[in-house]
C-alpha cells in the first residue's frame, strides 16, 4: 500500500477507473491507493441478483456503503434488514456484516474502505476466479487473510 500522500488534487475521468471481476461482481475503482496515498479506496460495485459476500470481518479496513440502484440487504446484529435506496452504511473494523442482493436485477452501490487496499485484495481475488478450472477457495481464504479479511461460519 502507498502511503505517500498524492502530491495535489487528483481527478480521475470515467475513463480512467479500474474494473475488476470476482465472487460474480463487478467493481470499479474511482480511486484507490495510487490516488489517494493509501488514505482510502472508492469504488462502485455491481452484484448480481442472489449475490453477496458471505457474513465477514476486516481487520485493517473501515468500510461503508451507499446504495444506488436495487435492493440491498444488510447483516448487522446477527439480523438482515432490507434497506431502501439512498441508504448510507458504515462498519468499522473488526465488527461482522454482509450484504446481499435482495432483487431481481443487479444492485449499484458505491462502497468506500480506508486505509486503502481492499483494490488489491480484490484485483488478487479476481486473477484466481479467472484461471482454468475449478475455483481453489483454499486461495481465496489465504489472499483474504494476508488482506485481513476474516470470513465468519454463519
Amino acid at each position: 500500500m502507498n502511503k505517500q500522500p498524492p502530491p495535489s488534487t487528483c481527478v480521475v475521468p470515467p475513463s480512467g477507473s479500474r474494473v475488476i471481476r470476482a465472487f460474480g461482481d463487478e467493481i470499479t475503482v474511482h480511486l484507490g491507493a495510487a490516488e489517494t496515498g493509501g488514505k482510502y479506496t472508492m469504488f462502485t460495485g455491481v452484484t448480481p441478483p442472489g449475490g453477496g459476500p458471505p457474513q465477514h470481518y476486516h481487520q485493517n479496513e473501515d468500510e461503508w456503503f451507499f446504495v444506488l440502484e436495487g435492493r440491498a440487504e444488510f447483516f448487522k446484529d446477527n439480523v438482515w434488514a432490507e434497506v431502501p435506496v439512498g441508504t448510507a452504511v458504515f462498519t468499522p473494523r473488526g465488527v461482522v456484516h454482509a450484504f446481499r442482493n435482495r432483487g431481481d436485477k443487479p444492485l449499484r452501490m458505491l462502497i468506500q474502505t480506508a486505509p486503502s487496499g481492499f483494490e488489491t485484495f480484490f484485483a488478487r481475488c479476481a486473477e484466481e476466479f479467472a484461471k482454468p478450472g475449478p475455483l481453489d477457495m483454499k486461495r481465496i481464504i489465504e489472499i483474504s487473510t494476508e488482506h485481513g479479511i476474516h470470513f465468519v461460519k454463519a
